[in-house]
């Protein structure tokens, strides 16, 4: 599969005014890429256009509900109208809320539901004709690694990230069947982050949320998805510990399981200090103002680098050194023999 170099590419990224997103617009603008660029924050929209051409780089701003397959579809078509194609597709709008299960109302679990999974299907269903019609493309799906793993207080978050994981894993058969192993199909699964969603969380724990710990930094996860823009990828896990507790869940549930209640871990550990209403302000329904950045509120404490998401966005040096440790593994074992 032959991706385009970002400079040469048109790309969309939805969610895009704050967080994740936001970062991920300006570094796909600063080497060069053309792009389209979407939320439901018209103001975030505006000044994440303002500091991409500041840049020297070029972006429009097409406001949108992803839980709208209509206001979806818009975004694809401003692509094709503005630049005359679409060649990546990055879908990372998303929303949260904190509550026990039995706290949670149908409304709130629906919305939920239809913003982070239904927005993610809307904008495959969206994009992926004009990367047909292009015969090579990506569609980059930013979930987390609770499509691998839920957390307490996540029923709703944690069943919409399986959603997209199982969609994903049947289009990509899909294509493939179809002879279009051409068009990348990536799930970029990011441990917890330091954005602002948990500022804009419903939150009915009593308490501002935040991830469980450890808390790594936006970067990593756009250089993942800046990697999978031209190496096809199947999926990739942004931070170590995202990774470990795939690999613990993989080995044995139950192991998990008995992490996440240890000492109230998978509880407490998302819970701040700072009081929290839950009536307070949020952004489930509708966007809320003041949080138009791209780090949340744990730069202290948050880690500016992953070593397990170096290794794979550095297929050589990851092999290198499965090289050299099986080589030592090896020797170690001629020693004693």
């Amino acid at each position: 599969m032959q991706l385009k170099p970002i400079d040469q590419q048109v790309v969309a990224v939805v969610g895009a005014s704050s967080g994740i997103g936001r970062e991920t617009a300006i570094q796909f603008a600063a080497r060069g890429a053309k792009l389209v660029v979407s939320a439901r924050s018209e103001p975030g929209l505006d000044s994440l256009v303002d500091e991409i051409r500041q840049i020297g780089g070029e972006a429009i701003a097409v406001p949108a509900d992803v839980a709208d397959f209509e206001q979806v579809k818009a975004i694809a078509d401003t692509a094709i109208q503005q630049y005359g194609r679409l060649d990546t597709w990055v879908h990372l709008a998303a929303i949260n809320l904190y509550a026990i299960f039995d706290q949670t109302t149908p409304e709130e679990f629906k919305r939920v539901i239809d913003v982070n999974l239904m927005g993610q299907v809307h904008g495959a269903m969206a994009a992926l004709p004009h990367l047909k019609r292009e015969g090579r493309g990506s569609l980059l799906h930013v979930s987390s690694v609770e499509a691998k793993r839920s957390f307490p207080y996540h029923s709703a978050y944690g069943a919409s990230k399986h959603g997209i994981d199982g969609f994903l894993e049947a289009m990509r058969l899909e294509l493939i069947h179809e002879g279009l192993s051409s068009i990348n199909v990536t799930n970029v699964m990011p441990a917890s982050m330091n954005t602002p969603l948990f500022n804009k969380s419903r939150t009915k724990i009593g308490v501002k949320p935040q991830g469980l710990p450890p808390i790594y930094q936006p970067d990593i996860v756009v250089d993942a998805i800046l990697y999978a823009a031209c190496h096809p990828t199947r999926n990739i896990i942004a931070g170590g510990a995202g990774r470990a507790m795939d690999l613990i869940q993989r080995l044995s549930p139950q192991l998990m399981d008995t992490l996440l209640l240890q000492f109230g871990a998978g509880f407490k550990l998302q819970e701040t200090s700072e009081p929290k209403s839950k009536d307070a302000p949020d952004n489930l329904f509708e966007p809320i103002a003041g949080f138009d950045r791209v780090e949340g509120d744990f730069s202290k404490q948050s880690r500016a680098n992953s070593y397990s998401t170096w290794l794979e966005t550095h297929p050589t040096a990851k092999w290198g050194a499965i090289a050299v440790t099986a080589l030592g593994a090896f020797g170690l074992a001629l020693l004693a023999v």
